[in-house]
């Protein structure tokens, strides 16, 4: 029983309640997402429904995480579609197998913690962006397709659809005050179900975008030539493609970690989303990474275990194989009052709240994060904007706090260093020596400094050379174990002479 329990939750306690409700519960909710946009790419819908049954078993059972839900993203469908309308599916195949080497090797190689590098005004930014995108891909169910062309639902359809969305929120919202036995988006699914079914009454449903019988997925080599043009024309999707993945799997995963107040294993999840990217390349799935939404629908349903994740993807399976006729009669107008309210979830109002006692830098990263991540629906791209930006500002800040306090003693000039010496301080570093008018010996004493990069050792260099010229002497004194062994390393092309104070301790790098 302990190994039973060990496969899928890292404590010792399950609730088979709760996490039998919660996949069922996940696995209504990514049916419509993963049709939807397995034919926005142009692909067939049973593509985007393998992409969520085999994405979410294999990460469920060998995720770094419980409580994580994978699937067919459009995250990861979307960069990949101009290489499906130039070379067709099977290459999209090839591409999502290749993506997810790349994706393992990140685990194998440790690499994964590097999403600790992102800041918090990146994660707001991320979040509120994606919350965004996840309603209004619902405000387009209110739209309807007649003789090839895309219209807005109007007159009685479009009232019958608002009205049962808004039950569905009313319900959502409402029901966990009266009980937490059921969670509260099946609870809406099942009751604007039955009211539809009871009043007969006509609206959009699930059958309106595509059918979803099918069998089970069979293994199949993609069907492409094995050349170096080949690999030239996926490599640079499958890099993408493995990126956006895995930073909006990890960020997920850091999300869940705060939520749940436990911690995940980054390195694991990689490998993870990696396999199950394989997976689906040779099985017919479309790829995918996890899913913010879905992954809040799990947890809000009260699931804690890996349980959830491999009971939602057995479900869409069994949907696939038997139970489609039932499936395809759910009204959108349910799913997407679901999702509207995840939306509303993900978005992170504690943002607002203290925009007015941020810094105007991180105000301004969060926004654009957002904006990026709205208009070009690019996960990576919008973190490594934000990321790119968090890291000048902070250089910028360090920059400045270069000082320098001065004093002659016994007739040797002094300089004690106050602040990290790196490429952002180098000039203002520079600028406080004069040794022109300097006593023939310098001491600068690195007590309460740090050499970080080569553009300091550089700094060094030239100011060790000036002073030369002037036929002075430069003397380095407190330096740290690192940066005595960066300007070691550096000895072909710099000029320093480093004095050590027997009496000092010398700093330890922690």
């Amino acid at each position: 029983m302990k190994n039973t329990i060990s496969l899928f939750d890292f404590s010792k306690k399950i609730n088979y309640k709760n996490e039998l409700l919660a996949g069922f519960t996940v696995a209504m909710t990514m049916i419509p997402e993963s049709l939807s946009f397995a034919i926005l790419a142009g692909l067939s819908p049973l593509t985007g429904l393998y992409a969520a049954f085999m994405m979410g078993l294999v990460t469920a059972i060998l995720g770094g995480r419980p409580g994580m839900v994978s699937g067919g993203a459009g995250a990861t469908i979307v960069v990949l579609i101009a290489l499906i309308q130039s070379h067709g599916v099977e290459y999209l195949f090839a591409t999502v197998v290749l993506a997810g080497i790349l994706q393992m090797l990140v685990g194998v190689f440790k690499l994964g913690k590097f999403v600790r590098l992102i800041p918090q005004p990146v994660m707001y930014g991320f979040l509120n962006g994606l919350a965004v995108i996840i309603f209004m891909a619902q405000i387009e169910q209110f739209k309807i397709t007649e003789n090839g062309s895309v219209s807005w639902l109007q007159g009685v359809p479009l009232y019958i659809m608002a009205g049962l969305t808004a039950l569905t929120i009313a319900v959502v919202y409402f029901f966990p005050k009266i009980t937490k036995a059921v969670p509260a988006s099946l609870a809406a699914i099942i009751v604007v179900f039955a009211v539809v079914l009871g009043l007969n009454i006509p609206t959009k449903t699930v059958a309106d975008i595509a059918h979803i019988s099918g069998s089970l997925p069979s293994f199949h080599i993609p069907q492409i030539p094995f050349s170096l043009e080949t690999l030239q024309i996926i490599f640079p999707y499958a890099m993408i493609m493995a990126g956006v993945g895995l930073i909006e799997s990890l960020l997920t995963l850091s999300m869940v970690d705060e939520i749940t107040n436990s911690k995940g294993s980054a390195n694991k999840e990689s490998v993870a989303q990696g396999l199950a990217n394989i997976t689906n390349g040779f099985f017919g799935g479309m790829g995918g990474c996890a899913m913010v939404a879905q992954t809040l629908v799990n947890l809000n349903a009260g699931s804690r275990a890996r349980l959830s994740g491999i009971i939602a993807s057995i479900m869409i399976l069994l949907i696939i194989l038997f139970g489609a006729p039932v499936i395809e009669k759910i009204p959108m107008a349910a799913l997407v009052g679901v999702m509207m309210m995840v939306a509303i979830s993900t978005f992170q109002w504690v943002s607002i709240r203290i925009v007015n006692k941020m810094p105007k830098s991180d105000i301004f990263v969060g926004i654009t994060v957002a904006l990026i991540t709205i208009v070009l629906h690019n996960l990576a791209l919008a973190v490594l904007v934000g990321v790119i930006i968090s890291a000048l500002v902070f250089a910028w800040d360090n920059a400045k706090r270069i000082r320098a306090k001065k004093y002659i003693k016994s007739g040797i000039q002094h300089y004690e260093i106050e602040g990290p010496l790196f490429f952002g301080s180098a000039t203002s570093f520079s600028d406080k020596f004069d040794p022109m008018n300097d006593p023939d010996e310098v001491i600068i004493d690195f007590k309460d400094s740090r050499i970080v990069d080569m553009s300091a050792i550089d700094a060094l260099d030239k100011l060790s050379k000036r002073y030369k010229q002037q036929g002075k002497t430069v003397y380095l004194r407190h330096l740290s174990e690192d940066c005595r062994k960066m300007l070691k390393n550096a000895e072909a092309v710099v000029e320093v002479n480093i004095q050590e104070d027997p009496t000092y301790k010398v700093m330890q790098e922690k």
